[in-house]
């Protein structure tokens, strides 16, 4: 018996938890696996009122989960960074989630922008640093509000953390099997302090995988390769700033936000899986928006849990309904509900 904590939170996020928790019933069932869910009143609308954003009673609780569910973060009436960093960056630093997993993978019937590449093209991962860099707050202002303003933010890495990242991807590049082939995405050429860290630790800890084959890319490099060679990508590994841009790019290349899906994972301890869109407030109510991120977080969760039967059962849901066509084209104007295009994957698990 599972128990998993759903936060639904803000905009559409009610909407896309919704049918990601119907397309997860239909594929336990199949399976005989049990589970409960524990619903969560957190996000914008629970700060307006309360003035709260994660109280320290409901981040015990959640502790005691096996996985937390989450849906979209952000409120047009909560200032940017309120909800981002209480809410969303509080979970993952404070549960210790150092790796964010984003596959970036092309699913039948779902187009790309990049001319000429199809499915076998495109399906890599990108493992992402989740708890350093630029991320950790460090930083400050001097003459706030002057002409001499200064102000700093600091790029902080540790051995620890670099080492346990690197790690897990080679890990998880031996497990994957495709290609076997893992990239370092950095900057090496610029910042030569924290980068040549990574580049040692990437030597180092490759040393001890000597069926994997080792690859480095500058991120500008990256980002071009990603567009014009996908193909090229088996799984990557970069620091928490760079991985928050290059998988939006990912995104936009496997067909756009509607499929992205991305977990925050501490392999130790308690994760978070999510779609990683937006709130979109101007959708909400509206059921419009595509919920194959997540149901495809769903997916993920049930992989991360050992429940491969289940993860394969949503997967292939998911790739029959794309590839059906019966989707349309996941944009809100597609004719195809929220609900509907959740029956239809529950359907097909």
């Amino acid at each position: 018996m599972y128990r998993i904590a759903v936060l639904p939170c803000d905009g559409v996020g009610p909407e896309v938890v919704r049918e990601g928790l119907k397309v997860l019933s239909a594929a336990a069932a199949k399976h005989g696996m049990q589970y409960e869910t524990v619903p969560y009143d957190l996000g914008g609308d629970r700060y307006l009122r309360t003035g709260e954003v994660l109280p320290e009673s409901v981040k015990d609780e959640l502790r005691q989960t096996d996985a937390i569910y989450l849906g979209a973060v952000g409120h047009p009436d909560v200032a940017p960074g309120i909800l981002e960093h209480g809410l969303l960056l509080t979970i993952r630093f404070e549960f210790d989630q150092y790796v964010n997993l984003r596959p970036i993978k092309l699913y039948p019937g779902v187009e790309t922008p990049i001319k000429n590449k199809g499915p076998a093209d495109i399906d890599f991962v990108v493992v992402r640093e989740n708890t350093e860099c630029l991320y950790c707050g460090i930083g400050g202002h001097l003459h706030k509000g002057t002409p001499q303003e200064v102000a700093s933010q600091l790029m902080l890495y540790t051995r620890h953390g670099t080492e346990r990242i690197i790690r897990w991807a080679f890990e998880l590049t031996r497990k994957r099997g495709k290609d076997r082939k893992l990239t370092l995405v950095d900057k090496a050429n610029v910042l030569v302090y924290g980068h040549d860290l990574w580049r040692r630790t990437f030597a180092e800890v490759g040393e001890q995988y000597p069926d994997i084959r080792r690859d480095l890319a500058f991120v500008d490099a990256a980002c071009m390769w990603f567009v014009k060679n996908p193909e090229w990508f088996d799984v990557i590994v970069t620091c928490n700033m760079f991985g928050d841009i290059i998988t939006d790019l990912g995104a936009m290349v496997q067909g756009g936000l509607g499929v992205a899906a991305g977990g925050n994972l501490n392999p130790e301890g308690v994760s978070m899986f999510e779609p990683i869109h937006g709130s979109a407030p101007k959708y909400a109510g509206k059921d419009v928006i595509c919920p194959v991120a997540a149901v495809c977080a769903a997916g993920m969760m049930m992989e991360h849990l050992g429940e491969a039967a289940v993860a394969a059962s949503i997967e292939t849901a998911v790739t029959s309904a794309l590839a059906s066509g019966k989707l349309g084209d996941l944009s809100t104007s597609s004719g195809v509900s929220t609900s509907a295009a959740g029956d239809l994957i529950a359907g097909l698990v």
